[in-house]
């Protein structure tokens, strides 16, 4: 349960993941140290220093107490000020008493002050202005007594000089590790982009680079785009050719049903009319969207030309909701055909039909919807399969076929990169059917 809920804030580009593996380690091990370092190594320091000092207030209380006043004491305490590099004052009566002071990343100054709370009784307050200095105030038998002396007595000389250090050069090992991953990682990333291509239809120019598992890995996806174009190439010959060759005996079939009686003949030109579209099913199917390059195309000019050219024909074609602006890349004469395999099923099946264009910055969707009789969601998957009727979900008083016309426009879609998706029309109450490419 953990995994799955941490699953849903990683990153998901490799980069991302990649750069994230290689930072936490290095994090965390700088502040695991840096942790070790200030708790252990530099408060181990300023606790022996400070004891070393503690014993040196001891010795300077004791030959304070010793004297008659204030100006006796510090006299008797004179020489041994001068060699330990302290300065002593006693604190004019009626003063405040002294509170500690410490700056916000002033970590031994703490210790210190804990210590000699410790160790050393009559300790009152410890300071460490920005002076570099140190004031360590106690009673003694004269008043309260202020001592002073430079902080390197107490602290370490650079106590961060390590974790400085160690940042600094944790950054920019980081920094070279960033520029030796990115470079290892742009093979990667060039073949991810030449495969999206050729999932979109297009055959963009890669050659293998990178580690020899990247090789491997592009190699290996080279080898596949070659076997599929040949085998795209090959069904696109063998279904063309079949239907060339057949397109003679119909030639003469029609030929020799003209010269017969028109009333006995016209059954047979049905079938031989029924025929033809067939064959010009296999041959749409066969050529998928493999025939032209992708060029700039107006999705919303197209579906107006096409609608256009319905109504010409006296169907009941209307166009819809348009929305959003701008070009695709898109392969026109395969787009064509596939929103007018829609259309064409939409006023086979139906009495009317309408066409309308959305356009967002990421992606283009073309929706036919029509008033017939839909199909189950059950159904809607077998519907773009190759050579499948449904008949129970379709009308058959209108017409035959072979089963390719959904599969066509889900061939035209999936070579976009998109996809088709059918479903229940709201207004209209037949099957809604929706083309989303990728922009």
């Amino acid at each position: 349960m953990f995994f799955k809920w941490l699953k849903r804030y990683m990153p998901r580009s490799l980069y991302a993941r990649a750069a994230l593996i290689l930072v936490v380690p290095i994090v965390a091990l700088q502040i695991v140290v840096s942790v070790v370092f200030i708790k252990r190594d530099l408060e181990d320091v300023t606790v022996q220093m400070t004891a070393t000092l503690q014993r040196e207030f001891e010795l300077l209380r004791q030959v304070a107490d010793t004297a008659p006043d204030q100006e006796a004491a510090l006299a008797q305490m004179g020489p041994l000020l001068q060699p330990l590099k302290m300065q002593a004052r006693f604190l004019p009566p009626g003063a405040p008493l002294p509170e500690d002071q410490f700056s916000l990343i002033e970590f031994s100054g703490r210790v210190v002050r804990e210590e000699l709370e410790k160790t050393f009784p009559g300790f009152l307050a410890a300071r460490f202005p920005a002076d570099r200095r140190v004031q360590v105030y106690f009673g003694a038998a004269h008043g309260l007594m202020e001592l002073s002396f430079d902080r390197r007595r107490v602290t370490a000389a650079a106590p961060h000089q390590l974790i400085v250090t160690m940042l600094l050069f944790g950054f920019l090992m980081m920094l070279i590790s960033f520029l030796y991953m990115r470079n290892q990682l742009r093979p990667i990333k060039r073949l991810a982009n030449a495969a999206e291509a050729f999932g979109r239809g297009r055959a963009v120019p890669y050659s293998p680079a990178g580690a020899l598992e990247v090789r491997a890995a592009g190699s290996a996806f080279l080898d596949m785009r070659a076997r599929l174009e040949r085998q795209i190439e090959q069904r696109t010959l063998m279904l063309s050719g079949v239907s060339h060759d057949l397109r003679t005996p119909l030639t003469r079939m029609k030929l020799e049903l003209a010269m017969l009686d028109e009333e006995d003949a016209a059954p047979m030109l049905r079938d031989v009319d029924e025929m033809q579209a067939l064959l010009d099913a296999f041959l749409d199917f066969s050529r998928g969207a493999t025939i032209s390059e992708p060029e700039p195309v107006d999705p919303q000019e197209l579906v107006r030309t096409i609608i256009s050219d319905w109504q010409r024909q006296e169907k009941q074609v209307a166009l819809g909701e348009m929305s959003g602006e701008g070009e695709v890349m898109l392969r026109r004469q395969p787009l064509r055909r596939a929103v007018e395999n829609l259309i064409s099923n939409a006023v086979r099946y139906g009495s009317q039909a309408r066409v309308s264009v959305a356009m967002t910055e990421r992606s283009m969707r073309i929706r036919v919807e029509d008033d017939g009789p839909g199909i189950p969601a059950s159904q809607r998957g077998d519907a773009i399969r190759p050579f499948t009727r449904l008949d129970p979900a379709r009308n058959q008083d209108r017409g035959s076929g072979v089963g390719l016309g959904l599969a066509i426009v889900a061939d035209i879609a999936r070579a976009h990169g998109g996809t088709l998706r059918l479903g229940e029309s709201t207004d209209l109450g037949g099957l809604k059917a929706d083309i989303v490419i990728a922009r």
